[in-house]
């Protein structure tokens, strides 16, 4: 299914061929009857003489209304460009074609309207084609056909749907990746329905009662009826008009520009690589940090310009911009967009969409910036793959795929061909060859980067752990949730899963120890000097001198200081029982043995009992006993302890 809009001046007839063509009005509004003038989008539709169903968006050709166009041409497969015999090219002819040239719309029909106008000056109609046929030379329409029609007598109507059917025969069919995307143009209110949302699909496809989520609002709805053509339907398919009747959602939380998708698949963004070319016509250069209009889709976002490898960009020429959005916005790679200056209104640029997740903001005049752009911009899927990896890094193979706009065979052959190549990497734990992992593990794959990256990562890794270690001789490693927070960012927390992969993959290259709760490098140990030695051997002699009743924490920190004494009980050579407890690994082990020995003779035993059979006091027999709780060795029933079977 195909969709064509109509471009072209005020008041050269669009909606009145739009009627001839389709019998429908699309002027809905009662200011529209009453002006004459189409204000917001107007929706058609008619089956062409080769039987194909296609849907028609009428756009406003009023300067006051170039917005309201914009929010319609952008998902087009063709355009109707609508061109006034009597009047010939005019301003918004221009304008508009200046749009289809930047948005790439290389399909299009030209209808000469209003021919009965003119049909006493034979001369005259030869000479408006020929300055449309001048004014199309070198854009996207300069090939377009011309074909003459007159709307209140019928002429011509006939040819241009035949012509309209041959040009939709030479256009591509939309591309159907599984990711759903329906830019809304449109949304109101049904009674006995609820909220209604039109648009026209791109990506993949919509199914009745499926869950999906508005974004940016993040808003969640399911689909309860879906039309195309005002004709009930089950599935809507990629390049179809659609109406969406959705539940759990009300009027009030859609927007025009607004994304319906699934959920969960579609992550706005406010910044986004371009490639930009300026009109010709522009009335000055484009610079650096110039606030601009953003237009894709059905969207509209005021922005502001970071021009990455000029100082400005003159009118006719092109540049790679970063563009700060002020609101989040969902697009793609490869998406089209216009730019126009706020004041005064004006159209000034337009280009495609290279990259939708910088994720941060570039230094101007970057070599390797250009670079990876220009590797986007090539199309080769390795490639974007490749950059989607390294900007996206650590990340799963799903959120990979999003990022790199690729069908899912494209996507998983790249990721294939760069395992092989080594210029990515797996980090999940349990691969051991890449080679052999099936299109579904592939899929499930959750920590990817690139090579060069992982490597980068290993370092910092490496680096924080030793700067822990000159920071703290004395203790045994640099606790992990410590190397997380230094690892990751507010803006890019790292999930478990990932961090986990990270250190299995350093553990894995000889990078680093893992002894649980700590992280060492693997030629880090602890060396006393020879007076801490001393007082720890006295303090050890205290603790063989009374196994049962050592000395407290706060005795051990005060003998031998607070550093050696956390690398004691990190070695285990001290187990720390409670805040204030402590035994030696000798005097803990000897104790457990005779509760156990106890427990199975008696069954029960107390606290006091504890402090009876060790000749120690009420302190460190409930602290031993609770300790025993939490290590699953007893159980507290009542005033007493029993031993916990394995399954308790």
């Amino acid at each position: 299914m195909k969709v064509i809009g109509t471009a072209g001046h005020v008041d050269h007839g669009k909606s009145t061929l739009v009627l001839a063509l389709t019998g429908i009005d699309p002027d809905r509004l009662a200011e529209e009857k009453a002006r004459e003038m189409t204000i917001d989008l107007g929706f058609a539709w008619l089956t062409l003489p080769d039987g194909q169903a296609v849907g028609i968006i009428d756009v406003p050709g009023h300067i006051d209304f170039i917005k309201n166009m914009l929010a319609g041409v952008g998902g087009i497969d063709a355009a109707l460009f609508v061109i006034a015999a009597d009047e010939g090219v005019m301003p918004q002819t221009r304008e508009h074609l200046a749009i289809l040239d930047l948005l790439d719309v290389r399909a299009g029909v030209v209808a000469l309207t209003k021919i009965d106008m003119v049909a006493y000056d034979p001369d005259w109609l030869e000479l408006v084609q020929a300055d449309i046929s001048d004014a199309l030379d070198g854009t996207v329409l300069g090939n377009a056909p011309i074909v003459p029609v007159s709307a209140r007598t019928g002429e011509g109507i006939e040819e241009l749907k035949r012509v309209i059917a041959a040009t939709l025969a030479g256009t591509p069919e939309r591309r159907d990746v599984g990711r759903p995307r329906l830019s809304i143009d449109r949304s109101f209110s049904v009674a006995g329905f609820g909220t209604v949302v039109t648009g026209t699909l791109s990506d993949g496809p919509l199914m009745l009662g499926q869950e999906v989520e508005i974004v940016p609002a993040g808003v969640k709805a399911r689909v309860r009826g879906l039309q195309t053509h005002k004709r009930k339907i089950e599935l809507a398919v990629p390049g179809s008009r659609v109406a969406v009747n959705l539940s759990g959602v009300s009027k009030e939380q859609v927007n025009r520009g607004d994304v319906v998708g699934l959920p969960g698949v579609l992550t706005p963004t406010v910044l986004v690589d371009v490639r930009l070319r300026t009109v010709a016509d522009a009335p000055k250069d484009l610079g650096h940090n110039q606030p601009v209009d953003f237009f894709s889709g059905a969207a509209e976002v005021t922005a502001i310009t970071r021009l990455l490898d000029s100082e400005a960009i003159r009118p006719g020429e092109s540049g790679w911009v970063q563009l700060r959005l002020a609101e989040p916005v969902v697009v793609q790679r490869g998406d089209r967009f216009i730019l126009r200056q706020p004041s005064p209104s004006q159209t000034i640029g337009g280009g495609v969409v290279v990259n939708p997740f910088p994720g941060r903001r570039w230094r101007r005049f970057r070599p390797e910036v250009i670079e990876m752009l220009e590797a986007l911009e090539s199309g080769d899927p390795t490639e974007i793959v490749f950059h989607s990896t390294r900007r996206a890094g650590p990340a799963s193979f799903a959120t990979i795929l999003q990022a790199a706009g690729l069908e899912l065979a494209e996507t998983l052959a790249a990721v294939r061909d760069l395992l092989a190549d080594r210029r990515i990497v797996a980090l999940d734990r349990g691969i051991d060859d890449t080679g052999a992992l099936s299109d579904a593990q592939l899929q499930s794959l959750q920590t990817l980067m690139t090579t060069e990256s992982w490597q980068e990562l290993g370092q910092r890794i490496q680096r924080a752990i030793a700067g822990y270690h000159q920071q703290y001789p004395l203790r045994q490693g640099m606790p992990r949730e410590e190397i997380k927070s230094r690892l990751q960012s507010k803006r890019r927390p790292l999930a478990p899963r990932s961090f986990n992969d990270m250190l299995g993959q350093a553990v894995a290259d000889g990078l680093i120890v893992d002894q649980g709760a700590l992280i060492r490098l693997p030629d880090h140990a602890v060396r006393l000097t020879s007076a801490q030695q001393s007082s720890v051997d006295s303090l050890l002699r205290q603790f063989d001198a009374a196994p049962f009743s050592p000395p407290s924490v706060a005795d051990c920190i005060a003998a031998v200081g607070e550093d050696v004494f956390l690398w004691l009980a990190d070695s285990g050579q001290m187990v720390r029982v409670s805040d204030d407890v402590v035994f030696s690994p000798a005097g803990y082990e000897a104790m457990v043995a005779r509760i156990v020995e106890h427990l199975n003779r008696e069954g029960t035993i107390t606290v006091a009992q504890v402090r009876d059979l060790f000749d120690t006091s009420r302190k460190y027999a409930l602290a031993l006993l609770e300790y025993l709780d939490t290590a699953r060795v007893t159980r507290r029933v009542g005033d007493a302890r029993v031993l916990r079977k394995p399954e308790q």
